[in-house]
């Protein structure tokens, strides 16, 4: 499978994750893509021995867009207190059954997870196992019965975006999990990482890559970007 590279240096690998590929290895033992990450960097290197590549954050396996990898591992420790620290900025693309009550909003929730079901339900705040969720979402296009919308992410919990648009009631188009009573079985998740900007680890500058789904439904119902433009670097 090939997987498209936006940005790369001694320090970063960024890429645009493919859809329905698990991020690292799991109990179905699907090919995963930190182990072909680090097969093509082997071979395209020539490395011997094991190729160190850092997992600072993930991305649900139905879900394709923009990641980020380490490959160092000061690179990695920097990467991954940027996002317990919140400073890097995350935004998705997300097509959502219904349309939200407000344009703009942000929500806060709290998460706890059945990790035995891979399930994640909304808690009262004073709930001891809930984790803070907040997300910011912007609604850029409506439809009758569709939404696109722009979020952004303030913290990265287990299917997040997916629980917290289900509790106002818009699921994900395509989500069987938390929307199964408005989406139907083999459709695919509308839900796609479109941007990604942070300060590079070690040159202390602004760097960042956007992504775009690809122009089949849902996605197509909206103007997203021409066939040609897939992704691109920001230019900052």
């Amino acid at each position: 499978m090939e997987i498209s590279v936006l940005y790369e240096d001694n320090h970063l690998l960024l890429i645009e994750k493919p859809m329905n590929i698990p991020v690292q290895k799991d109990i179905t033992g699907d090919q995963d893509l930190l182990t072909m990450l680090k097969h093509d960097l082997k071979m395209k290197y020539k490395k011997p021995g094991n190729v160190f590549l850092g997992l600072v954050h993930r991305l649900d396996r139905p879900v394709g867009g923009v990641m980020v990898f380490a490959k160092t591992s000061k690179s990695a420790s920097r990467l991954s207190d940027a996002v317990r620290r919140q400073a890097i900025d995350r935004k998705y693309l997300a097509v959502a059954r219904g349309v939200p009550d407000e344009d703009e909003a942000v929500l806060v929730h709290y998460l706890m997870k059945n990790s035995r079901a891979n399930t994640v339900y909304t808690v009262p705040s004073y709930h001891k196992k809930g984790k803070k969720a907040v997300l910011e979402y912007t609604v850029i296009h409506k439809l009758k019965e569709l939404s696109l919308l722009s979020v952004k992410l303030y913290t990265g919990r287990p299917h997040q975006i997916r629980v917290q648009l289900a509790a106002i009631g818009c699921p994900l188009y395509g989500d069987q999990k938390y929307g199964a009573w408005i989406n139907e079985p083999g459709q695919q998740i509308a839900l796609w990482a479109h941007s990604l900007k942070f300060e590079h680890p070690t040159k202390k500058e602004i760097i960042g890559a956007e992504s775009f789904p690809p122009l089949k439904y849902p996605w197509d119902l909206f103007k997203l970007s021409s066939p040609e433009k897939t992704h691109e670097i920001l230019q900052l």
